[in-house]
C-alpha cells in the first residue's frame, strides 16, 4: 500500500487574494497614443488589488499627422486640425467614463516635425489635454510593457516588432527586463509617401523599397541578435494595425473568418510572402475591396508588409504571433508603475494568466474562497493521480486551475444551466495570456463540471480542434466534478484529503472534516454520484471514507 499525501500548493503559485483596502478602489484611466498614422485611445478600469486592468472602451481615428506639408516639412494645418478634432472626441469619451486622468503620448510624427511643439501647444489650449512627447526608445519600452500585460513570454527570448506610420520599434525580451530596445525611422506612412508613386506599385519601386527597408532595418536586427545567447531560439511577436491587418487577411484566407480577438493568432513567413505578392499587384481600389481593409490602410499596406517581411527574413523567424496590446496598454502599465499600483513590472508579467483569471472571477462575482477550495481539491487530485492514471503535466494543470476558479461564473447570468453560461462567459471573456485554444479548453472544462458529459453533438465540444484537446477536457472535467463534490455545501466542510493507492485500480480518498462532529453526509452522497465519470475514464475505483 502506497500512501500519497499531496501538499496544497504543489507546482502552481496560487495568487494571494485581496482582502479589501478601501484606498485601493477601482480606477478609470484613459491612455492615448498620438501616432503618425492614427490616434488611438483605450479607456481602462484598473483593479489595483490584482493588479490588472480591463479595457472598457476603444477609440481610433486615422488622422495622418505624418503627411507632412510639402512647403514646410512639418505638420500641415489640415493634419493638426484633424488631430485636434479626434482628441476632442477622445476627451469627451474619457469624460463620459469619469476617467480620473487622461495620459497622452506622441510618437514619431510629432517628435520629428519642426512644428511639433506648436501642435502640442494647440492641443493644450484647444482640448485642455497635455501631450507627453516620448523618444523612440521610450516608445519601445512602453510597447514592451503593453505586450507583457497581455501575453506570457515564458522566460523565452522574443523579438517584438511594432510597425507604425513613421517608425518601427524592435524589442528583445523574455518577460524579464528588456534586453534590447530600438526605434528605426521606417514606417508605413513614411515609406509610402517617399517611395510609392505608381498604382499598383511598379517592379522598380517595389525592388527599391525592399532594398531601402533592408538597409535601414539591418543595424537594429544585427544589434538585437548580439543580445541572444548562443543556443537561444528566437520567437517573434507583432503588434500594430499593419500587422493585425495582414493577420486578418491571412485568417480570412485560411479559416474563412477572422478570429476575435486576434491575440495569439500566428502567420507564417510563407503566408506573408504570398500576401505581399498579391497586394503589390493590386490597385488601390482592388486592395480596398479586400475584407478587413480600410481606406487608409489600403494606401500604406504594401510598404508596411515589406517592413515585416524583410525584418522576419533577417531575424530568421518563420512565424509571427499577434499581440493586440502595444503602446496604449504600455502607457497604462507605466502609469500603474509610477503610481505604486505595481511594485515590480516583472511581477506584473509573471502572473499574467492568474491575474486575468481572478479578474474574470471578480467581474462575474465568483466567491473566491470557494473557488480557491475547489481549485485546490482539483489540483491535489491531479497530482495524486499523475503518473498513475494520467500523464498530463504542468500546462494542463494550469488549465484545470483556471477552470476550477471560474466554473461557477455562469451564476452571474442565471442559476439554471449555469454551467452552460460559464462556458459562454469564459469563452468570450478577456483571459489574456492564453491562446484561443486554451480558452476554449478552459471553457469546456467548466461547462462539464455538472450535468451532461461531453458529447460530440455539443457545439462547444466540436469546437475543440483535436482529439488531444477533447481527451484533455474529458479528463480534467472529471477531476473537477470530484473537486466540486468535495465542497458540496460550499462551506469548506472538508479540511483535507489524503489519497492512497491500495492497488493500481483502487484509489482511497480519506476526508478530514473541518469540524470533528460533521459527518459530511452531503459531500459523501455527492461524491458517489460525481465520481462515476472519473472511474469510467481512468479505469480506477474511488473508495471514500472519513478520516
Amino acid at each position: 500500500m502506497v500512501e500519497t499525501i499531496v501538499p496544497p500548493t504543489p507546482d502552481i503559485a496560487y495568487p494571494a487574494r485581496f482582502e479589501g483596502d478601501p484606498l485601493r478602489h477601482e480606477r478609470i484611466l484613459a491612455a492615448i497614443d498620438v501616432g503618425t498614422n492614427s490616434i488611438h485611445m483605450v479607456v481602462v478600469k484598473i483593479q489595483p488589488q490584482l493588479p490588472a486592468f480591463t479595457i472598457i472602451d476603444r477609440e481610433k481615428e486615422t488622422v495622418r499627422l505624418g503627411n507632412f506639408s510639402g512647403e514646410t516639412g512639418g505638420l500641415s494645418e489640415d493634419a493638426m486640425d484633424r488631430g485636434i478634432r479626434a482628441l476632442k472626441r477622445c476627451r469627451a469619451i474619457a469624460n463620459g467614463f469619469n476617467a480620473e486622468e487622461i495620459v497622452a503620448v506622441a510618437t514619431s510624427a510629432v517628435r520629428e516635425a519642426e512644428n511639433g511643439s506648436v501642435f502640442i501647444q494647440r492641443v493644450e489650449q484647444e482640448v485642455g489635454l497635455s501631450i507627453n512627447l516620448i523618444s523612440g526608445t521610450e516608445e519601445a519600452r512602453r510597447i514592451y510593457l503593453g505586450v507583457l500585460s497581455g501575453m506570457s513570454l515564458h522566460g523565452r527570448p522574443h523579438a517584438i516588432i511594432d510597425i507604425g506610420g513613421g517608425s518601427t520599434e524592435l524589442i528583445l525580451g523574455t518577460g524579464e527586463p528588456h534586453r534590447f530596445l530600438s526605434s528605426t525611422k521606417v514606417g508605413a506612412v513614411r515609406l509610402t509617401a517617399r517611395f510609392v508613386t505608381t498604382d499598383p506599385i511598379s517592379d522598380e519601386e517595389y525592388t527599391y523599397l525592399r532594398a531601402y527597408v533592408r538597409g535601414r532595418m539591418e543595424p537594429a536586427v544585427g544589434d538585437l541578435k548580439q543580445h541572444l545567447g548562443e543556443n537561444e531560439r528566437l520567437r517573434l511577436v507583432g503588434t500594430s494595425g499593419t500587422i493585425e491587418c495582414l493577420a486578418a487577411l491571412t485568417a480570412q484566407d485560411r479559416l474563412g473568418l477572422v478570429p476575435d480577438p486576434l491575440n495569439g493568432f500566428q502567420v507564417s513567413l510563407g503566408e506573408l510572402r504570398d500576401w505581399i505578392n498579391r497586394l503589390r499587384q493590386l490597385t488601390y481600389a482592388e486592395r480596398l475591396a479586400l475584407p478587413e481593409m480600410s481606406a487608409r490602410r489600403a494606401e500604406i499596406i504594401v510598404a508596411g508588409a515589406v517592413i515585416l517581411q524583410e525584418t522576419m527574413e533577417m531575424l530568421g523567424t518563420e512565424t509571427i504571433t499577434i499581440c493586440e496590446r502595444a503602446l496604449r496598454e504600455g502607457v497604462v502599465v507605466d502609469w500603474m508603475l509610477t503610481h505604486g499600483l505595481i511594485e515590480d513590472r516583472m511581477q506584473f508579467q509573471s502572473s499574467v494568466r492568474e491575474r486575468y483569471v481572478l479578474n474574470t472571477a471578480q467581474k462575474y462575482q465568483v466567491p473566491l474562497d470557494r473557488g480557491d477550495r475547489i481549485a485546490r481539491f482539483a489540483i491535489d487530485l491531479f497530482n495524486a493521480t499523475q503518473g498513475q492514471v494520467h500523464e498530463w503535466g504542468n500546462p494542463e494543470r494550469e488549465l484545470l486551475w483556471a477552470a476550477a476558479i471560474l466554473h461557477n461564473c455562469g451564476h452571474f447570468i442565471s442559476h439554471s444551466s449555469h454551467h452552460k453560461h460559464s462556458y459562454y462567459l469564459i469563452r468570450h471573456g478577456e483571459l489574456l495570456g492564453y491562446t484561443e485554444t486554451e480558452i476554449e479548453v478552459i471553457a469546456n472544462i467548466a461547462r462539464y463540471h455538472r450535468k451532461s458529459l461531453p458529447k460530440k453533438k455539443h457545439e462547444n465540444y466540436k469546437n475543440l480542434p483535436t482529439k488531444y484537446h477533447r481527451q484533455l477536457v474529458a479528463h480534467l472535467s472529471a477531476m473537477l466534478r470530484v473537486a466540486v463534490a468535495l465542497d458540496r455545501r460550499g462551506i469548506g466542510a472538508i479540511a483535507a484529503v489524503t489519497y492512497t493507492f491500495l492497488d493500481p485500480q483502487t484509489l482511497q480518498l480519506t476526508l478530514t472534516p473541518q469540524l470533528p462532529d460533521d459527518d459530511c453526509a452531503s459531500e459523501l452522497w455527492n461524491l458517489e454520484d460525481k465520481k462515476t465519470w472519473f472511474e469510467d475514464l481512468f479505469g480506477v475505483t474511488l473508495q471514500v471514507q472519513l478520516g
